[in-house]
């Protein structure tokens, strides 16, 4: 588990903005990585995506190091964000935004401002 945790923390440190997810972002494999995957593919995000169905220990090791459940994962500058809901309401309530703006995350504002128009 050492090895997971050490991949885990490279990809979390090297990277402004990972997603760990069921699948990739062109091809998520389920409906909750789907959500978040494309809240951010649609906001224009630079992220990386890490696939836990690839590597079990992967899948159990973000688990573990973030002592969250479920995945998706969301991390932002190191970060550990949150889950689908927590995504979901940080994406309409407008919140997202402004982790990305306080991060020097290069977001797409309008595509933001629609997400938050078509749940209005």
């Amino acid at each position: 588990m050492t090895d997971a945790k050490t991949a885990i923390d490279e990809t979390v440190k090297a990277n402004d903005v990972v997603l760990f997810m069921k699948g990739t972002k062109s091809m998520p494999q389920c409906g909750f990585s789907s959500r978040v995957a494309g809240v951010l593919n649609f906001m224009g995000v630079d992220y990386q995506d890490v696939n836990v169905l690839e590597d079990e220990t992967i899948r159990q090791g973000i688990k573990d190091y973030s002592d969250w459940p479920t995945i998706p994962q969301l991390y932002i500058k190191g970060e550990f964000v949150g889950g689908c809901d927590i995504i979901t309401e940080m994406t309409l309530s407008g919140e997202l935004d402004g982790m990305f703006d306080e991060n020097g995350v290069i977001y797409d504002k309008d595509a933001a401002d629609k997400i938050r128009e078509a749940n209005a």
